[in-house]
């Protein structure tokens, strides 16, 4: 064998656009069978990382356990489970966050693309809304709605004027869960009825009732827990059975191809058929209530058709159901285009469920019925302690007046927009972006082997893509019944050039797991 290294210098080599600054360039002839033949390697150094914006916030240094300390104590004295869903092989210690920014202990700082899952709306840390706080704190901190306190009844009529008629009668809660726990007691007390369906790929908390309305076998236990709960196909217009090129209302439509005429979606009608053969099988004759998310979150920023939902609730208020909106992700102008997630349906739900983003990660939900349906429940007795508390009314009545302040949800839709539009690009440039979809900032890249079979990803080459990603400064989430699809769902304070960031490291990301495949 014959070797010869030589190193070459960059432009005068490679040309002007070329990022490498020099390559070593070994030939070696091997002769086999009297032939010779050449084997050349060329190794690149590696490049370089797209550069963060800048942020004029300077966090405090930090000043408490070390890391390892930290994550024994997580490891021993926390619940197993809390390990079990920390992201990253080399997880991220989080010291302080300010609006799209958050800085580890080390001082690092990352874009945060996925606002404590889709929980902070208008920052973190946002001025005016720490301001409220702040100013709640040294007032009243908590009492109960035995007692009647100005905050409760100052936010009910606020929020409640941002929702159509009949939805006017509000009841506070603490989470999402706790929220789609009683819209599962109030829809079965007011209709009498005991079945409740949800869509599969449906995720509706954590709590024992929650779990029985989620869709999904990675949140659910070996006991009972889904009495009454059905679910039926999720109209999912890029990996289900059917779809097409016009299903969705998105700036960003599927690469199926569709032979349907304007105004006609044939996999809407299939996906139908599914809802009333389950209807005709599986349930009783008069059913309790109807759930689905406008755009599934935990199940991958999914998209149905544009009249499903529309079609679903005409079917459920037939059989003497009420059909309830889970806005818990979608709610408070992420989707951009309207304020609620149902409006882009263009249907009225007979409830609305909604959390996370209603206070900017204070923990508090809500659930805005008729007031027909909370006549139903008045029957009875229930008492929530924390539920509509002073701070967290105060909070979520500052998230509200921040929104249109600062027109969030206008920024939603523009730099929403703009993203998808850009990741539909990638998605054409590689094969193993499948889909990208979402309203607003309500996003979803869901990646695949390739795109004929549109089988998932494997878990192990997301981690990969999932663990650059981070390593690059940017935060995102992940979700999808297979944990195939990336989820983007910042804070609605994000800007372009914090868009053009993400881009370029989710760019590199796929680029650096394609090369090392």
């Amino acid at each position: 064998m014959h070797k010869v290294c030589s190193r070459l210098h960059g432009p005068s080599v490679l040309g002007k656009t070329d990022s490498w600054k020099s390559v070593n360039v070994c030939v070696e002839f091997h002769k086999e069978g009297g032939v010779l033949r050449q084997k050349s390697a060329v190794k690149q150094t590696p490049p370089v990382p797209p550069q963060i914006p800048p942020c004029d916030y300077k966090p405090e240094s930090y000043q408490g356990m070390s890391e390892g300390r930290l994550l024994e104590i997580r490891k021993h004295n926390c619940n197993p489970m809390t390990m079990k869903v920390t992201y990253y092989k080399k997880p991220v210690f989080i010291n302080q966050g300010y609006m799209q920014w958050l800085w580890d202990v080390d001082g690092r700082r990352y874009l945060d693309f996925f606002a404590g899952v889709a929980t902070v709306s208008v920052g973190h840390c946002n001025p005016k809304v720490t301001q409220a706080a702040e100013k709640q704190l040294r007032r009243l901190w908590h009492t109960t709605p035995i007692y009647v306190y100005p905050q409760m009844q100052e936010y009910a009529e606020k929020l409640v004027s941002l929702l159509p008629d009949p939805l006017k009668v509000v009841y506070f809660t603490n989470s999402g869960s706790e929220a789609n726990d009683l819209a599962v007691l109030m829809a079965r007390l007011h209709t009498g009825n005991f079945d409740v369906i949800t869509l599969r790929g449906s995720y509706h908390g954590g709590s024992p009732q929650a779990t029985g309305l989620t869709s999904n076998a990675d949140y659910k236990y070996p006991i009972p827990s889904s009495l009454g709960c059905h679910n039926t196909m999720c109209p999912d217009v890029f990996s289900g059975l059917w779809g097409g090129s016009h299903c969705r209302d998105s700036p960003v439509q599927t690469i199926r191809e569709c032979s349907c005429s304007p105004g006609h979606c044939q996999a809407n009608d299939m996906y139908i058929s599914q809802l009333k053969e389950m209807l005709a099988t599986t349930v009783s004759n008069r059913i309790a209530a109807f759930f689905a998310e406008p755009i599934q979150g935990v199940g991958g920023a999914v998209q149905f058709p544009k009249n499903y939902l529309k079609d679903s609730y005409q079917l459920v208020r037939e059989k003497g159901g009420i059909c309830i909106a889970d806005e818990v992700q979608t709610g408070f102008g992420r989707t951009g285009s309207h304020f609620w997630g149902f409006q882009g349906h263009n249907v009225i739900p007979d409830m609305v469920t909604m959390a996370k983003g209603i206070a900017n990660g204070f923990p508090m939900g809500a659930l805005v019925t008729t007031a027909e349906i909370a006549r139903s429940f008045a029957k009875g007795v229930h008492f929530n302690t924390f539920g509509g508390n002073p701070l967290a009314c105060a909070v979520a009545s500052s998230v509200l007046d921040t929104i249109k302040e600062d027109k969030m949800q206008e920024n939603s839709a523009d730099v929403g927009t703009y993203l998808l539009t850009e990741l539909a690009k990638l998605r054409d440039k590689y094969e193993i972006i499948g889909d990208v979809r979402g309203k607003g900032l309500q996003i979803g890249v869901e990646m695949v082997k390739d795109k004929v079979t549109r089988d998932p990803l494997p878990r192990e080459a997301m981690a990969q893509i999932f663990e650059d990603t981070k390593d690059m400064g940017v935060l995102i989430g992940k979700g999808g019944l297979y944990g195939q699809t990336f989820r983007i769902k910042p804070p609605m304070c994000i800007t372009k050039d914090d868009a053009d960031f993400f881009l370029a490291v989710f760019n590199q990301a796929v680029l650096n797991y394609m090369e090392r495949r």
